[in-house]
């Protein structure tokens, strides 16, 4: 377990130095990753339609629920692995 929290807030330092900024839908699933493995499933309420950068990532977070924060982390992991590529 400690060795996976390393593994995954090592792939935060990287994924903040790749060499390309990956597309918007990459980083909303970078996004969904990191706030799934941290935080666990989304709560409150989705915003509203005027907020379409807070309901984009409401959704691609949501999207996660019920995904356990290990396999969130391994996931993180291995995308921004693929990033750095």
């Amino acid at each position: 377990m400690a060795d996976l929290r390393a593994q995954f807030e090592q792939a935060v330092a990287d994924s903040k130095n790749l060499s390309e900024r990956p597309d918007n839908m990459t980083l909303l699933k970078l996004y969904a990753l990191y706030k799934q493995a941290t935080g666990g499933d989304v709560d409150g309420k989705r915003p509203g339609f005027t907020d379409m950068v807070g309901r984009a990532k409401w959704d691609a977070w949501n999207e996660l629920k019920g995904t356990a924060s290990d396999d969130a982390m391994k996931q993180y992991i291995a995308l921004v692995e693929s990033l750095k590529a």
